[in-house]
């Protein structure tokens, strides 16, 4: 399937400026120009051919085009394995033209590039194209697009984080000796704020001791959060106003209402680590594509999910984020655009709601044992306090997918999933229940269906008659 005319446009230029905000070591012989016009230039270039007006043969377009190539160390199969041989650090793209990832992830590369090469980091930079060069793909480790390899000294490290920028520099930092920021006065303590990202921060008075060798630790294990370090409290008061000690403290900062929060646990490694871990997430997670992998595999397993168009999520969002306070920790909030018909439409339909025409829905997941929920209610603080109380202490009934629930009860009642309990489990009537079956189902799955429903603890006299030959003219199935 071919990208849009505006995606393979944004997919180029993007990749030019990953090239223009790099430079490799193999480029050291290049003028020192001031490169800082070439993302205006490739803009104007990306914004001109959106209105139809580019053509291959304009001038500009062209000049920026070769000012960006003339910077970048370009890997194809003659020299892909040299090139990982000859930099002692190396961070590699793996693109292919094709792909609708890559052409997300290469503004995000080039923003890394650029952020690393300000910061006077070695690292050199390189893509490839592995639709075209495969032998050079593999040479290298590109097992799939888009791929970041980060090659130290020739071991690979490969990327599995977050597509942003901050993530890849925190990674690449990290990867490359420089685990914490030391930040010691007030003006870069400032500064470092204006960068708007999730950071821990530790005041240890003399930077030394098994407490802060244990802060470092964490620091060096955790590849996507920056940890930052000083010894000066007004610095540390700056980058978190409640710090409660002069001497030694430690506290996670984001870029949401629910701001700061206080580390209260030993200073060992684990428990530092865990509490990044628990409090990293806002209050309220907006799903994409591009952190849909952190938020299967958080350690919070009790997850709450709204759907719903942006306008309608507005309204709802302050009553959410009160709710969400209370279950900090306990239950991940998860808001998912329906508009984003290709994240949403997955969820809904494990839900039978994909032709639901209500404006907000609400459903919950136990991923500790795939159990979901879903909230029939009005949506209100209220209703979701009650909701999130059910899903912790276990009284909240699975949702099953279920045909509507009949309107009319004739003299015979139509039982579907949602009615099967209230009808049948919990009639205080005998009930005589016709069960369609497959053809193939045995007496055997029979008695596990009956063991699940009635929590019966012994059935294997039942499932016994499995392996009884049947009387003669009697098949074995209902």
């Amino acid at each position: 399937m071919r990208m849009p005319r505006r995606l393979a446009m944004l997919a180029l230029a993007a990749a030019l400026l990953a090239m223009a905000l790099t430079v490799s070591a193999a480029r050291l012989d290049l003028d020192d120009d001031d490169d800082s016009g070439v993302l205006d230039e490739l803009l104007a270039v990306d914004e001109e051919a959106e209105r139809g007006g580019l053509d291959a043969g304009d001038g500009g377009g062209a000049e920026a085009v070769r000012r960006a190539q003339s910077m970048v160390l370009v890997l194809e199969n003659d020299n892909a394995r040299r090139a990982v041989k000859d930099h002692a650090e190396l961070l590699l793209l793996g693109y292919a033209p094709w792909c609708e990832r890559s052409a997300q992830l290469m503004p995000r590369f080039a923003e890394a590039a650029a952020a690393l090469r300000a910061m006077g980091s070695s690292v050199a930079f390189a893509k490839l194209d592995g639709e075209r060069y495969p032998k050079a793909a593999s040479a290298v480790g590109v097992k799939g697009f888009p791929t970041v390899i980060l090659f130290v000294n020739g071991t690979e490290h490969v990327y599995t984080g977050l597509h942003t920028k901050d993530a890849i520099v925190t990674w690449v930092r990290k990867k490359t000796g420089a685990p914490v920021i030391r930040l010691q006065s007030k003006d870069s303590a400032e500064e470092f704020l204006k960068k708007d990202q999730t950071f821990v921060i530790g005041l240890f008075k003399n930077f030394e001791g098994v407490e802060y060798e244990e802060f470092l630790k964490a620091a060096i294990t955790d590849n996507e959060v920056q940890f930052v370090e000083t010894n000066d409290w007004s610095v540390a008061k700056i980058l978190f106003p409640g710090v409660t000690s002069e001497e030694r403290f430690l506290g996670l900062v984001k870029s949401e209402p629910e701001k700061f929060e206080k580390f209260g646990g030993a200073f060992e490694e684990k428990a530092i680590l865990k509490f990044v871990e628990l409090h990293k997430f806002p209050l309220i997670t907006i799903f994409t594509e591009l952190n849909s992998a952190k938020v299967y595999s958080s350690p919070v397993k009790m997850q709450v999910f709204t759907f719903s168009e942006t306008y309608d999520f507005e309204d709802l969002e302050s009553m959410i984020e009160e709710v969400a306070k209370a279950f900090k920790t306990k239950i991940m909030f998860i808001y998912v655009d329906t508009a984003e018909e290709n994240l949403a439409k997955p969820f809904l339909t494990l839900y039978g709601l994909e032709s639901d025409k209500r404006p907000v829905i609400v459903t919950a997941f136990d991923t500790t044992n795939g159990a979901k929920y879903l909230m029939e209610g009005d949506i209100n603080a209220k209703n979701l306090r009650e909701f999130c109380l059910g899903l912790l202490d276990g009284t909240l009934r699975p949702f099953q997918k279920s045909e509507p629930i009949p309107q009319e009860k004739g003299l015979v009642e139509k039982v579907v999933g949602r009615t099967f309990d209230s009808s049948v489990l919990e009639s205080p009537q005998n009930v005589f229940l016709e069960i369609k079956l497959s053809k193939k189902s045995s007496i055997k799955a029979m008695a596990k269906l009956i063991k699940e429903r009635l929590q019966i603890s012994d059935v294997e006299t039942v499932a016994a008659a499995d392996n009884v030959p049947a009387a003669d003219g009697v098949k074995d199935e209902l």
